[in-house]
């Protein structure tokens, strides 16, 4: 069985962030999102996994992913050169797949369930197709599966306005071969994609089995900012215990579960936890409060900052008011000077957003 996740999208959403970087790449907790996934797919028993990139952002993969051995993983590219939408992307998939079940996994997801059951589960069952479920408040802002009482799906609905059911699709699917037939008859939506809803209702129509699992564990989709702040925070309240790899002039200044990196410098600082630090960063005369993840090769100085994500190479100096549920991205500046006349001065990029208040 193989796994293929998609992540060919733009991630319009998360810009400025993904201007430099593709949305499946951005760290949360100091570790790309993408890796979450394949950690999860290769934990249900799954080593070979494409994963489905765009033209702008296939090297960026390649460059951080490798051939996936250091992750224990077979990874295999596949180019998908235009936006056509999610069936199309499996589709384009079909020479890598061949006939094999295989798993369906969106990439900018995170979900924490235990997938491992479900995959042993469908290799064993008739059906053509299983697909996780997860109930929300609010349908109308996902396609929604509708169950009979055997827990079978009998429709998809793709964003609707008056929701049939509360059962949000996640974005982990499994398919066996049955799905590229359905997508070979299915045709582009008002919006000129190719939508795996659809497909999934052409096996329905044609009866074939379409089963699905309902779960109730933490998941979100990583499409905006505030869904980055709060995996990252779901992600270090689950950090177990204290790894202080760098140096820390005075321990009595850690506070709870505190991750510190290699080489890393804590200097007349206090870290509340839980924090993770990441490795060559330097951190002196600055507070450091809870749910706060700090990259590679930062320096810190002067500054408060807590609940809040800081990429590599990013430096804070003199800030004067805290840092709070902020998301600065790689090799940023934020720097005050105390050379006058006291001016704010900002390169800021397309999609940006600056708040101030006294």
């Amino acid at each position: 069985m193989k796994a293929l996740i998609l992540c060919a999208g733009k991630g319009t959403r998360l810009r400025p962030l993904t201007f430099s970087n593709a949305k499946q790449l951005i760290p949360v907790a100091n570790k790309p999102v993408i890796l979450y996934s394949i950690e999860n797919i290769r934990n249900a028993g799954i080593k070979e996994i494409g994963i489905v990139v765009n033209t702008e952002n296939k090297m960026s993969f390649e460059d951080k992913l490798g051939d996936g051995s250091e992750y224990e993983v077979k990874i295999t590219y596949i180019l998908q050169e235009e936006p056509k939408g999610l069936a199309h992307a499996v589709g384009i998939s079909r020479n890598y797949l061949k006939d094999d079940p295989f798993m369906l996994y969106l990439g900018d997801n995170l979900i924490f369930e235990n997938l491992k059951k479900y995959t042993q589960k469908f290799l064993k069952d008739d059906c053509s197709a299983s697909i996780l479920l997860t109930p929300v408040p609010n349908p109308s802002q996902f396609g929604i599966a509708v169950l009979n009482e055997q827990g079978n799906i009998v429709k998809v609905v793709e964003k609707p306005k008056n929701p049939p059911s509360n059962f949000a699709i996640i974005g982990v699917y499994f398919f066996k071969k049955e799905i590229f037939e359905a997508i070979d008859n299915i045709k582009p939506s008002w919006r000129g994609e190719y939508e795996i809803t659809d497909a999934i209702e052409y096996l329905i129509e044609n009866e074939k089995k379409v089963r699905s699992h309902v779960i109730y564990g933490w998941w979100k989709d990583m499409g905006r900012p505030e869904d980055l702040s709060e995996a990252n925070r779901q992600i270090l309240e689950k950090m177990a215990s204290r790894k202080i790899l760098g140096n820390v002039d005075d321990m009595k200044n850690i506070y709870g579960i505190v991750e510190v990196g290699e080489n890393s410098e804590i200097v007349n600082s206090q870290i509340r936890g839980p924090v993770i630090i990441g490795k060559n960063t330097v951190i002196k005369d600055s507070y450091i409060g809870p749910y706060t993840s700090i990259g590679n090769n930062v320096f810190i100085q002067a500054s408060e900052i807590e609940n809040s994500i800081v990429m590599d190479n990013t430096t804070i100096i003199n800030i004067e008011k805290r840092i709070d549920n902020s998301i600065i991205g790689s090799n940023a500046k934020l720097v005050r000077s105390d050379i006058r006349p006291r001016v704010l001065r900002f390169v800021i990029g397309d999609y940006s957003s600056f708040h101030y208040s006294e």
